[in-house]
């Protein structure tokens, strides 16, 4: 995700069905869309209305961040009937992986079995505060951060997180690890008509965020299976 947008994710444990693996050239499955408090206003309603049926918002960034919009956004989603869930925006270089998830799940973060809530998802991608794309880790570094943070948020929901990237930062920075291929859903952003590569051992991205933009507000998002697999992931 871009840090003035979030990407979205879909997740699910290991014990759910996993999607339906759709890889045609033109979108398909359900529409969500993603936002952050870059975007002060969204039509959730408009939203819901055209098709959508999920969003993911941001919540958090390193250990210091709560998004501005979080507590608004969240409350427009559930009105409107969405399905909803937070995301983190990592900082690997500011602390460690375990303290971002334990902000994140103080600040939004966190999952209830409720079928309208979703794992909620790590952002891990780009540094926007300067030219160390990778944060200054190595590849053995990198996927150890990540790791703490999924271990962290395991081990206090019992659900695995979604996990938000590119293929390219994916490769460069972790190595194309596929350490969490099995356990922790991908949201894959490529804008273009295709999801493209598939990064890290994953065999399908359970969500494409497809597009910079969104009619309704933020970033367009499709989750790769139908309502009744979406709304498993929100159950667990």
């Amino acid at each position: 995700m871009k840090l003035s947008t979030i990407t979205i994710a879909a997740a699910f444990s290991t014990a759910s069905a996993a999607p339906a693996n759709l890889l045609e050239d033109r979108a398909s499955g359900i529409q969500g869309f993603d936002i952050s408090g870059w975007q002060s206003t969204v039509d959730f309603q408009g939203a819901y209305n055209s098709g959508a049926r999920f969003v993911i918002i941001k919540a958090t960034e390193g250990t210091s961040h709560i998004d501005s919009e979080f507590s608004n956004h969240y409350t427009g989603a559930t009105n409107a009937g969405l399905i909803r869930g937070g995301y983190h925006f990592a900082l690997p270089d500011v602390s460690s992986g375990s303290e971002q998830a334990t902000f994140f799940l103080a600040h939004g973060g966190g999952w209830s079995g409720d079928g309208r809530t979703l794992p909620g998802m790590l952002d891990i991608e780009y540094n926007p505060y300067g030219d160390n794309t990778c944060y200054g880790l190595s590849s053995q570094a990198m996927v150890s951060w990540i790791q703490d943070f999924v271990n962290t948020y395991h081990g206090k929901t019992g659900r695995y997180p979604m996990i938000y990237s590119t293929a390219d930062w994916w490769t460069s920075c972790t190595g194309n690890s596929n350490a969490f291929s099995s356990t922790c859903p991908l949201v894959l952003a490529r804008f273009g008509s295709s999801p493209g590569n598939i990064p890290g051992g994953w065999p399908y991205q359970t969500i494409w965020q497809n597009a910079d933009s969104y009619t309704y507000g933020g970033d367009s998002d499709f989750f790769n299976g139908d309502m009744t697999q979406l709304k498993k992931m929100a159950t667990g």
